[in-house]
């Protein structure tokens, strides 16, 4: 597969990302796939909202789609008001089956967008004004999303029609015509992961991308809480001589999960892993590089949440010179972080250890 993807389609932090997803949405003929895990009414979503009943009134279908977890203050009225100018709108509907009735994990975690099936957005922003630096807890929030172009976006496309057909049972008519990608040949795959299938799929992918390296591992999560299939890449990486650098958040959103985090620091401490703690305020984006060609930028976490329960959905980019771009994405947040040393955290106080031990025990559904 290919995609066009010009340098400046690595997105940066929410105002490169809405105003890329937003030009798209305006620039919309067909139809519009809009699916997010966390829809917030606030100034963002309002824009959000108004740029595409704007485009549903200009003849244009659109499909909006989100999470009943992750969306869950989203008023009744947002929904009302985008079915009112003839937006198709409907939750994920995870419980639906008699299988899956009482099921409370499934979350569908996913962010994705396509235009007319010849532009896609992935990655981990959601529609909210914190994904813009508003919130001041949180400020600045650090993400990282794609725009994609070419035959690529038809699998991206397949992924949010899949989530479609689960909530609804229908499937709207698109476009699934592959167009060559104009300016750039790139490698680009999408993988949409589930807690559907026959296997883990999302632990398998990451598992088999660590142990492809052999000069580079740079992992950027929010949230570090791996199974032991990825430790135990992780630590055969680094035995190799891979050059393995973990960033996660200094300011947490989640304390379980925060403090679960530092049990595997501890246990990946002797082995040259470097670990950062992203300190100008909350790190939110779910990228890696590998080497200098595998780049992924997507919405899992590294954590067994997203491994196992979640709806998941990753970009897989294979090009020298995107993945120089990311290189340089992660010095700049190298460059705002500060190194954890594994060995300090047995100083800490006694109350904090506990907190890591007991965080650790509920690392399943992390």
């Amino acid at each position: 597969q290919t995609c066009a993807l010009p340098i400046s389609d690595l997105l940066i932090n929410g105002d490169a990302t809405f105003d890329s997803i937003l030009a798209g949405v305006a620039a919309a003929e067909e139809y519009i796939l809009f699916q997010f895990y966390m829809i917030h009414d606030d100034g963002l979503g309002r824009r959000v909202k108004d740029a595409l009943i704007e485009r549903v009134r200009a003849g244009v279908r659109v499909y909006v789609l989100y999470d009943e977890i992750g969306s869950g203050g989203l008023p009744a009225e947002y929904g009302d008001e985008l079915r009112a100018a003839g937006v198709e709108v409907s939750s994920f509907k995870p419980t639906q089956g008699a299988r899956n009735r009482f099921q409370l994990n499934f979350r569908n975690h996913r962010k994705m967008v396509v235009v007319d099936g010849k532009a896609a957005w992935v990655g981990g922003h959601n529609v909210g004004d914190e994904y813009l630096g508003m919130d001041p807890d949180f400020n600045p929030w650090r993400d990282t999303h794609v725009r994609l172009e070419g035959p690529v976006v038809q699998q991206l496309q397949m992924a949010i029609l899949t989530d479609w057909y689960w909530a609804t049972r229908e499937m709207p008519e698109v476009n699934w015509l592959p167009r060559a990608a104009s300016e750039h040949d790139m490698k680009a795959m999408i993988f949409p992961f589930g807690p559907t299938g026959q296997f883990e799929t999302a632990s398998l992918f990451f598992v088999t991308a660590l142990n492809t390296a052999r000069e580079r591992i740079w992992l950027s999560a929010p949230y570090f809480v791996p199974d032991s299939a990825v430790m135990k890449a992780l630590q055969l990486a680094a035995l190799r001589g891979v050059d393995v650098r973990i960033i996660t958040t200094g300011k947490p959103d989640s304390w379980p999960v925060y403090l679960a985090a530092f049990h595997y620091m501890e246990e990946l401490g002797e082995l040259g892993i470097t670990f950062y703690e992203y300190k100008p305020g909350f790190l939110h984006e779910k990228v890696m590089l590998v080497d200098d060609q595998l780049s992924t930028v997507g919405t899992p976490n590294f954590d067994n949440r997203s491994f196992r329960l979640n709806f998941e959905v990753t970009s897989v980019i294979v090009d020298e010179a995107f993945a120089e771009e990311m290189k340089a994405m992660f010095e700049a947040d190298f460059a705002h972080a500060e190194t954890i040393d594994p060995e300090s955290l047995k100083e800490r106080p006694l109350w904090w250890r506990i907190g890591v031990k007991l965080s650790r025990l509920a690392a399943p559904v992390l």
